[in-house]
């Protein structure tokens, strides 16, 4: 018989957490006037909850797809190993071809006429042209690499398939399962914080913090992609001997702690603040202010945060969200905002560094890149006006 999730069977827990904290709310209600970013609100408490729900059902479609896509073991692997190769093939000729093109037509400046205009005109509309080849192949062979590399990585780094190249003997016991929750909240550290500073896992993690509204209800929303990234795998702690069962526990402890933390309505657990995560920490964590962006990765504990550098206590009252703010409920821009971005950018880069750096590197980088890369933009100038 398969053991529980222990997620699943915490949901009447979190459910009565939720109506405890939203009759503490109507309780000590806001001032007049004060829209308070920790109470409830309808439309998004159904998008968290729908992300929640959904979060619970992806796996189960994600995880055989990721398997069916291994390349070198399934025909469907190979013929995405074969694409993303004729792709990357197609875009370097045509970055090669729109480089010739650009540079032996001279091309003008955006919004300009030149005063030959008709040998500058079909040069530019074989440039755009290449342009659009490229645009696509190269999302096309980007996309394939990245799901082709998750899938080897998913499959490779699974706690089973590690546990059985594990020079220990699996152990049981406290000790063991102490282990297993204290590891699994180190690795989670690392993850998170990696969640936040590779644009491929952040566009995973975003919907988490795509909430302006903080509140039990936002700690349910939680992405649905997440087979569709590499990250520190968790089943290493299977070669240190813990047992797959164990790791699957500790994951599910980890996942509710985290719930309690996402509320306004305790502020401060006295001297456990310094050792453990707590509301007032993770408020800083979903904070979009500056001084807030991306500090207090831990789950668990706070001690990781101390430890590497990335610790920031609560002091201004926190601005949730994101630094831009998607404005919406629907549920498929909240899993896939991220994900359609990284893939315009994709298609507009014109080189391969950029577009993989599109995909690898921070957040922070990608934004101030696209906005190096957009076309300059020319103000119509006034006439001068007669006096």
């Amino acid at each position: 018989m398969q053991r529980p999730d222990l997620t699943v069977l915490a949901i009447p827990a979190f459910v009565g957490a939720m109506g405890a904290e939203f009759w503490w709310q109507r309780k000590y209600p806001a001032a007049p006037g004060e829209d308070r970013a920790g109470d409830y609100e309808l439309n998004d408490t159904i998008a968290s909850l729908a992300m929640g729900v959904g979060s619970l059902i992806a796996p189960f479609v994600t995880g055989p797809i990721i398997h069916r896509l291994y390349p070198g073991r399934t025909r469907a692997g190979n013929v995405l190993v074969g694409l993303g190769v004729a792709a990357g093939v197609a875009t370097t000729v045509g970055d090669v071809l729109r480089r010739r093109a650009d540079h032996g037509g001279r091309l003008p400046e955006a919004g300009t006429l030149p005063s030959d205009q008709t040998p500058a005109t079909t040069v530019r509309s074989r440039v755009d042209a290449l342009g659009l080849m490229t645009s696509g192949s190269a999302v096309a062979a980007v996309g394939s690499s990245a799901v082709a590399a998750a899938s080897i990585w998913a499959v490779q780094t699974s706690a089973t398939k590690l546990a059985e190249r594990s020079p220990l003997s699996m152990r049981s016991g406290t000790a063991a399962y102490l282990i297993a929750i204290a590891g699994w909240d180190f690795i989670y550290y690392w993850n998170h914080r990696l969640s936040h500073e590779s644009r491929w896992l952040w566009a995973v993690h975003v919907v988490h913090h795509s909430s302006e509204r903080y509140n039990l209800s936002t700690a349910l929303r939680q992405p649905v992609a997440d087979g569709v990234t590499m990250a520190v795998p968790y089943g290493l702690l299977a070669l240190l001997g813990i047992p797959p069962r164990y790791i699957e526990d500790a994951r599910a402890i980890n996942l509710i702690y985290q719930f309690w933390i996402h509320t306004e309505a305790v502020k401060s657990i006295g001297w456990l603040e310094k050792l453990l995560n707590t509301p007032s920490h993770h408020r800083a964590h979903h904070g979009s202010q500056r001084q807030y962006l991306d500090i207090n990765h831990g789950s668990i504990l706070i001690l990781w945060d101390k430890l590497f550098g990335t610790f920031e206590p609560e002091v201004e009252r926190v601005r949730y969200g994101l630094t831009r703010n998607i404005e919406t409920y629907n549920l498929g821009t909240i899993a896939t905002h991220e994900w359609r971005a990284i893939a315009s950018d994709i298609a507009s880069s014109p080189t391969w560094s950029d577009r993989f750096g599109f995909l690898l590197r921070g957040p922070g980088w990608a934004y101030e890149r696209r906005d190096e890369l957009a076309p300059p933009t020319h103000e119509p100038v006034s006439a001068p006006v007669a006096g």
